[in-house]
Parts: structure tokens; C-alpha cells; sequence
């Protein structure tokens, strides 16, 4: 069984690999909202979509602001 896309891919566009469980989790989620908001079907599971996302380079990896209190 091959993973793709590969691990080495995946890491060249973050640095770590928790931090890379973070990232997709976050961008799955994202994707799994914004499908059930707009109404419309996913054809891939929102992890395996937002796996490939990161490794094309198309997630902002940027760490979100905090609001103020």
C-alpha cells in the first residue's frame, strides 16, 4: 500500500509532523463546514482533501492572530 501523497512531500511544506496533524485537522474541518453550510456532497473524505491541499501547496500555513481581550 502506497500513501500518497508521500510523507516527504507533506513535511516539505510543514516543518513537523505534529504540526502537520494540526494543519490537516484544522483545514478538515474547514472543509467538512463550509460543504454542510453550502449544501453540497463531498466526493473524498475532508481529511483526504485537505491532505492533498497541503501537499500542492494550496494551505495557508500562516498561524492565525489571537484576538485581543
Amino acid at each position: 500500500m502506497m500513501l500518497y501523497p508521500a510523507m516527504k512531500d507533506l513535511l516539505a511544506q510543514v516543518p513537523s509532523r505534529y504540526q502537520l496533524v494540526n494543519v490537516v485537522a484544522h483545514r478538515a474541518r474547514q472543509i467538512a463546514a463550509d460543504a454542510e453550510e453550502g449544501g453540497y456532497p463531498l466526493n473524498d473524505k475532508p481529511v483526504s482533501i485537505a491532505i492533498r491541499e497541503i501537499a500542492e501547496g494550496k494551505v495557508d500555513l500562516s498561524l492565525p492572530t489571537q484576538p485581543q481581550v
